[in-house]
């Protein structure tokens, strides 16, 4: 009777669920304007137990198993899943609410229940064992080799060996694991959307730029308030500690943004950490790892801690000298203008800033005329064209989750169709902070057919008001490129399986194609091509562009001790031997002090707002953003070298970093581009600091 009455709900929902019938939308999009918040739990609960028989027939096949029995058809299977998944995970993240909260973790359970059900399968194992065990006799292509191994890998990774005791209790971490990340997401989310700072006297507005306050006027009235509000989302919260004489209030904005989930309230993920890496470290040790970085690292270019710990220090040694000049550089100019006491984090900004302007006679503001949003992306987008070959069409018939959100179809330079692209650029309540990019669909071949990608560009940026357009800072111009950098690594895959395509590639890769966009922010050539004054239509002066090129390795040293302590209190969190009884707090900050030019501040805590490692999958991974700064600047040198638009160097990353994915080795990939490894020299030469 119980499986009579699935059955008979599973037909229903695939008659009138719009996530599980077929997308009769453009390009199979996802209908976004059809789907209800009720239609998900039903989605998964149906398209789980699809995948499930999916799975049971590969495992129970009577045939003799081989690659394409067995490894490909693992790697299609589940299909309608993923797509269920896609859409509600990236929903979650770019337009939650608390339904889709509370479904996120009613499923995440489920679904890592289903995954174990598929790396602890006995049957499935010993098939997927054979194949792997005669790969020398099967003459596989290198992306089918890489299929195999990486197949192997994940039933390895994923407790295939484990027996009994240890097998259930994997299982067990896994479940909790899943559940505490979106937890920490959660609280992360609700105490950035939580903080408020409404100004009603003009006089504590001094130093602000118009458009500043502008926005701050807008965001008041949208919350029925009288005022000036100020927010801890970046447009909001960065130029006030960048702008704002009143250093009462910029202290207050950043004791707000940098305690976000150390306060004594239900939010604090302090707890929720302590948990995430005892459970992590569990898990390690239950796999035969002396710490999760071990674990973690054995898929990705860096193969152990301590290669990643020896190039964290490799690249401090080169820069913390440089940010200790920086400091007493900034200290000493505040002095000059006035100011007494010690120089505190709250007043770094706000002060380097104006030191900046005195040297280089530059600033966001006179930047931004010339940085409005729908030029720069026309930008992106025409850079795009001169490398390779790509157009963009705003379309209006592709379903959007969101008002904010524009649609294009990517077409290539032959004219074939290559991939939607959504575009989301404005925060808003329902949005995680930061900037991202995902994919509705990803790219790979299916009964002989090219499926296409859809992929998706999330971002926090100015809204236009009033009287402005959305006008962007320099760093979010670079911002756009980075993210757009990992859309294009989408967007050109041209690989067969899901496994190997787009951004499917080791962690420590996968920001080589995004970071290496940005260094064309600072080439005038490709400035000129489209950065003009949204009210005059004035091309950006020449000045201007020189100033910028000038100022491009201000606080070199400081920005990369910063990011080196990311990397490092994320190597700390994931190289314990033991649970962490002691203070959080103290935690942190010892493994952050080698890159400290500051006093502490009290009440403040990095680790829980630090989204990536505890909630977004970089867990022992952060250091890959320096990792592939030498990649990006090695690899840019070419460029340099043969002319920034040089068809022959575009069309050689194109072909063998772009459309391969993660198809072959990272270092292998990068040789055939580069001719040579990398070496930390291009990057130490491009910041200033060799």
């Amino acid at each position: 009777m119980a499986a009579l009455l699935l059955i008979s709900m599973s037909c229903t929902q695939k008659e009138t669920n719009p996530l599980l019938k077929d997308f009769t939308t453009p390009h199979h999009t996802p209908p976004f304007d059809l789907i209800k918040t009720g239609d998900y739990i039903p989605a998964f609960d149906v398209s789980i137990e699809a995948a499930k028989k999916e799975i049971e027939q590969i495992a129970s096949s009577a045939e003799a198993p081989d690659f394409q029995n067995t490894i490909v058809a693992l790697d299609a299977a589940g299909e309608k899943l993923g797509r269920v998944s896609a859409v509600f995970f990236n929903l979650n993240s770019a337009n939650t609410n608390d339904e889709m909260q509370k479904i996120a973790q009613e499923v995440s359970p489920k679904l890592t229940e289903f995954s174990n059900s598929i790396y602890m399968n006995p049957q499935l194992f010993e098939r997927v064992k054979q194949v792997y065990e005669n790969k020398a006799n099967l003459n596989l292509n290198p992306e089918q080799t890489t299929l195999l191994e990486d197949t192997w890998k994940s039933f390895i990774n994923g407790g295939a060996n484990l027996e009994g005791e240890a097998k259930e209790r994997f299982k067990a971490i896994s479940m909790e694991l899943s559940g505490l990340g979106l937890k920490f997401e959660e609280n992360l989310l609700a105490e950035t959307n939580d903080f408020e700072l409404l100004v009603t006297d003009e006089k504590d507005l001094a130093g602000l730029p118009e458009s500043v306050k502008e926005a701050a006027v807008a965001a008041a009235k949208e919350k029925g308030k009288e005022g000036w509000l100020f927010t801890l989302h970046a447009p909001s919260y960065g130029p006030f500690l960048k702008y704002a004489d009143n250093r009462d209030l910029r202290e207050k904005m950043y004791r707000a943004y940098n305690s976000r989930c150390n306060r004594a309230n239900d939010r604090n993920n302090g707890e929720i950490i302590r948990q995430i890496t005892a459970l992590q470290l569990e898990k390690a040790k239950i796999m035969g790892y002396p710490t999760y970085a071990d674990y973690a690292l054995t898929n990705r270019m860096a193969s152990s801690p301590a290669e990643v710990n020896t190039f964290l220090q490799q690249l401090l040694e080169a820069s913390h000298s440089q940010a200790l000049k920086e400091k007493k550089e900034v200290e000493e100019f505040a002095r000059k203008n006035g100011f007494t006491g010690k120089l505190q984090r709250w007043d770094w900004a706000y002060y380097s800033n104006k030191l900046k302007q005195e040297k280089y006679a530059l600033d966001d503001e006179m930047l931004k005329p010339y940085f409005k949003l729908e030029n720069v992306q026309r930008g992106v987008f025409d850079l795009a064209n001169t490398l390779y070959g790509l157009t963009f069409k705003e379309v209006n018939n592709i379903p959007k989750y969101h008002e904010d959100v524009q649609t294009f179809e990517v077409y290539d330079r032959d004219g074939s169709f290559l991939s939607v692209l959504y575009t989301d650029f404005f925060p808003r309540a329902s949005k995680s902070g930061g900037a991202w990019m995902t994919e509705f669909l990803s790219q790979h071949v299916r009964d002989g057919k090219d499926v296409r990608p859809q992929v998706s560009l999330v971002m926090n940026f100015s809204k236009p008001t009033a009287t402005k357009p959305s006008l962007l800072t320099f760093d979010e111009v670079t911002t756009l490129l980075h993210e757009f950098g990992h859309s294009l690594h989408g967007m050109l895959s041209r690989n067969t399986y899901n496994g190997t395509g787009g951004t499917n590639v080791y962690r420590d890769f996968v920001e080589l194609p995004s970071q290496i966009m940005e260094n064309w922010a600072l080439e005038k050539e490709w400035l000129d091509k489209w950065a003009v004054h949204y009210e005059t239509g004035e091309k950006i002066p020449q000045e201007y562009i020189e100033k910028i090129r000038k100022s491009a390795n201000f606080l070199s040293g400081y920005l990369s001790d910063r990011q080196l302590s990311f990397g490092m209190v994320d190597m700390a969190w994931h190289t314990i031997t033991a649970p962490v009884t002691d203070s959080i707090v103290d935690f942190e900050r010892k493994a952050m002090q080698p890159t400290e030019i500051f006093p502490d501040v009290e009440g403040t805590c990095f680790s829980t707002a630090f989204g990536h490692i505890f909630g977004g999958g970089y867990a022992a991974g952060y250091y890959s953003y320096k990792w592939a700064e030498v990649l990006d600047a090695d690899a840019f040198s070419v460029f340099k070298k043969n002319g920034i638009f040089d068809a022959a160097t575009a069309e050689a990353f194109r072909k063998n970093i772009l459309e391969k994915g993660g198809s072959e080795h990272p270092m292998t990939l990068y040789v055939r581009f580069r001719g040579q490894k990398p070496t930390v020299d291009a990057l130490l030469e491009r910041s200033g600091l060799k």
